[in-house]
Order: C-alpha cells, then structure tokens, then sequence
C-alpha cells in the first residue's frame, strides 16, 4: 500500500550540501493532468484560408472556355443554315426562271402552230370533214319527246354540280308540255330512252334547259363567230328520224322580231328543232329553230353566243 505520510529522503542532498530534512508528498499527492480550463496551444497546421476552397465542378477560367466554344459552334452552326437557305433559294428562283422561260416558250410554239392551222384553214377555205365531225358529235345528240311535240336536244357546257348531263332544246319543243305544268321529257337515242325534266324555260329566247341523271358527253360552244361562207353540219331527229347529219355554209346574219339569228342553208326539216349546228372544228355555233316554209335551203339558228349568255352551262 502506497505511504499517505511523510518520510526522510534517502541519500539526497539539497543543493547546498546540508542533510535534506524536506519531505516529498506521496505519491497520489501531484497536482491533477491539465484539463480544458488550462491554455492549450492551437495544433500547427496551414494558415486559415479567406474564403472555402471551390467545391466541385468546373473552375471559373474552364468555365468560359467551355461557353465560348459552345457559341462558337452554334454560331457556325447558324451560318452553316443560313448559307444552305440561301443556296436553296438560289436554285428555286433559278427552276421559276427556267420554269416561266419554257410556258413562254410553249405559248410561244401554241401560238404559231395555231397561226399555221388557221392559214392552212383558210388556203382550204375550211373544209368540214362531214364524216369525222359526225362521228365525234352524235353520241351527244338526243331526240327529246314530249306527250305533244318531237324535237331535238344536245348535252352542253360544264357539268352540273348535282351530277348528270344538262341539255339544250327550243322552248317551242317543250312549250305545251311546260304550260299545262309538266316537267318530265324523255331523251332518246339508238332504240334507249332516258327521263329528264325541264329545268330551265325562256320563251323570249326559244331556249330550254333540260336535265338527266344519266351522264353523256358534253359538246364544246364556239369561241368564235362563224363567218359568211364558213361550212356548218347540223345534227337532228327530223320528223322523228335520230342522228340525221346535213352540211352546208353559213349563208348570213340576220335580225328576226330584234334576234340576232344566223342563217344556213343545211336541209332541216320539223324535228331538227332544237339540235346543234357545227363547225369543222366540232364546236356549237347554234341551235336550229327555223326554216322557210316555202323555200329550201333558208334555215336559221339561235347563234350559241346567246345560248351562253342566256342559260349558265359554257
């Protein structure tokens, strides 16, 4: 057991060279370890910095390398665009160009080639192939009956916006059977029968307009005025008798009660009422209404001029 008391120490001399007669205290005695009310001196270590180290990422310099080459890019990028849209434009104002240069060039060979046919039309004096005019137009010409008349009807102009074929006839054909308030006519052609009614009227004009569900060939309207001596074909159902074909020329113009009407001198006969008078290009110049009664070779015709601006189907 460790001593609490005093005791002499052995063989130690104070400094002086005297006896030591001092005591030690025991052991346990010594003061307590430091504790941390002591001073204690700050470990050694790197001097506080002024402000936190960067924490991750890019460094600022890295940073504006990085931005400035991305804008670079893009910028090229941009310019790369920009150079394609202008080549592109380039090419499509050069293909308007070369496109605008040949229809110039086409109008240009239509117009001549159009200039030669009509010389060569009038070196012939505008022959009428009868047989080729005839055979292109019939299919579109119809006898047109009623319960009191027989006269004839064609397929015209442009198609109806409900479908089916619109036709022109004279009123005179068709008066009785739309005065008593009947509006139902029959088309025939090579032994068939088709229904069609009456659409139109004008009496002041001696035109009709009637129309079938049924879908036919529409013939063309002349663009131009047929001239005096100009040949004509004209195509009807006389006196009941279909696809009849006469020829003859243009014989003149005359006014008839303030009607413009042109005369031919093509065979018509009752029943030609109403059908169409061609020219060599099988194009409508007329509709056959009239005839001398006592002389041959005087019909005459609504001029297809007054059809157009009377009834709505060129």
């Amino acid at each position: 057991m460790t001593p609490t008391g005093s005791f002499p120490a052995a063989g130690v001399s104070p400094a002086g060279g005297g006896p030591a007669t001092g005591s030690f205290p025991a052991t346990g005695a010594f003061p307590a370890q430091p504790t941390s009310a002591w001073p204690v001196s700050a470990p050694a270590g790197p001097p506080p910095h002024s402000a936190p180290p960067h924490a991750g990422g890019v460094p600022r310099g890295r940073s504006s390398v990085l931005a400035l080459t991305l804008a670079l890019l893009l910028l090229i990028v941009v310019g790369v665009q920009a150079a394609f849209i202008v080549r592109l434009e380039s090419r499509l104002d050069k293909a308007e160009k070369a496109a605008s240069a040949a229809k110039q060039s086409d109008e240009t060979r239509l117009k001549t080639l159009e200039d030669r046919a009509d010389k060569l039309e009038a070196k012939t004096g505008g022959n009428l192939d009868a047989a080729a005019v005839a055979e292109s137009v019939r299919p579109s010409v119809f006898r047109v009956t009623t319960k009191y008349a027989t006269g004839t009807s064609f397929a015209l102009g442009k198609v109806p916006s409900g479908g089916g074929t619109n036709l022109i006839t004279n009123y005179h054909v068709v008066q009785e059977a739309y005065e008593k308030g009947e509006r139902d006519v029959s088309i025939e052609r090579t032994n068939q029968r088709f229904p069609a009614k009456i659409i139109e009227a004008h009496p002041d004009k001696d035109l009709a307009l009637l129309h079938t569900d049924e879908d036919f060939t529409r013939l063309v309207a002349a663009a131009q005025v047929p001239k005096v001596g100009d040949p004509v074909l004209v195509v009807g159902a006389p006196l009941g008798l279909e696809d009849t074909v006469t020829t003859g020329v243009v014989s003149a113009f005359r006014s008839l009660s303030g009607e413009s009407l042109m005369q031919f001198d093509a065979a018509i006969n009752p029943g030609n009422s109403g059908g169409p008078v061609f020219n060599a290009k099988k194009e409508v110049v007329g509709v056959a209404t009239l005839k001398a009664r006592e002389a041959e070779g005087i019909g005459l015709a609504i001029p297809i001029s007054v059809v157009c601006e009377t009834i709505s189907i060129c």
